[in-house]
């Protein structure tokens, strides 16, 4: 690789801690990330999954997470919900510091104050919908509040499905069923990986919509958090450019950092973006 190419190359793959949100105080990130890196091995064959992720996401605010494959966006996604540790940092949750926390206090975490929509439904199949639904409540030792359940699986157009088991529903109303059972707890922060993975595409767009609106509206009425003034908080992995267009904010991922970002760009947009991301200089790069 020339000189001038290659000093192209690090000045792309350089990281960028994300920018600020105007108008966003310390106290209302929903998400906090500073100085995070993951390793996996030692020595010569180690794997730097993540090289220093600096950023914090509003709450009430859509985030998509965007990147080449190794890029490390599953390692981000696991890292700021708790499925697993930073080599070194600190990763905060609605104002509570996680890094440190024993297995058993991330696990009620996890389940009290979290939700997950992932590309498999991870249903029950001998639960029926509502049961499914009210699942997170049931582990963190809480009585289902099946009002509360029937009202957000009306949200999520399933108001007549609460008695069906998830073998009788289509792939988009069971991931509408998981979307359900994600919101259920009014969660700090919901995490996504690529929930319209296993979905065709006007299927993938009614779930989508699903998602955007839980972002956009007030929380349910029968809710511990009604009165609060945003909705519900996303960090969304995926590869489609169409489904991150639904974001407020869109990250690009390379080699481990942040590397760009994009506030409510198309998806065309996002595409060319992409396309930046494995082009010749940071191929060249990451040899």
């Amino acid at each position: 690789m020339g000189l001038r190419r290659k000093n192209r190359a690090e000045e792309a793959t350089r990281a960028v801690p994300a920018p600020p949100v105007p108008g966003v105080r310390p106290g209302d990130w929903a998400v906090e990330l500073r100085g995070v890196r993951r390793q996996y091995g030692r020595g010569n064959s180690a794997v730097h999954a993540l090289a220093g992720v600096d950023l914090a996401l509003p709450r009430g605010s859509f985030t998509a997470v965007m990147g080449p494959s190794g890029s490390g966006k599953s390692t981000f996604l696991q890292c700021a919900a708790g499925l697993d540790r930073p080599s070194s940092g600190t990763v905060h949750l609605g104002g509570t510091e996680i890094t440190g926390m024993s297995e058993n206090k991330l696990t009620a975490l996890r389940r009290t104050r979290l939700g997950f929509v992932f590309q498999a439904f991870n249903l029950l199949p001998s639960l029926t919908v509502e049961q499914n639904v009210v699942l997170p409540m049931r582990l963190a030792g809480h009585r289902p509040d099946r009002r509360r359940a029937a009202e957000i699986l009306t949200r999520v157009g399933l108001g007549d499905k609460g008695r069906r088991r998830p073998g009788e529903l289509s792939g988009g109303q069971q991931q509408r069923v998981a979307i359900a059972r994600a919101l259920v707890t009014e969660p700090d922060v919901i995490f996504a990986d690529e929930p319209t993975g296993a979905l065709d595409t006007t299927t993938a767009a009614e779930i989508l919509g699903l998602l955007r609106s839980a972002v956009d509206g007030p929380p349910p009425t029968h809710s511990p958090q009604a009165g609060r003034p945003h909705g519900a908080t996303i960090v969304m992995v995926t590869h489609d450019p169409v489904a991150a267009a639904h974001a407020d904010r869109v990250l690009f991922l390379a080699d481990g950092a942040i590397v760009d970002h994009l506030e409510r760009g198309s998806a065309q947009q996002i595409a060319a973006r992409m396309a930046t991301l494995t082009a010749p200089a940071y191929a060249g790069a990451a040899a």
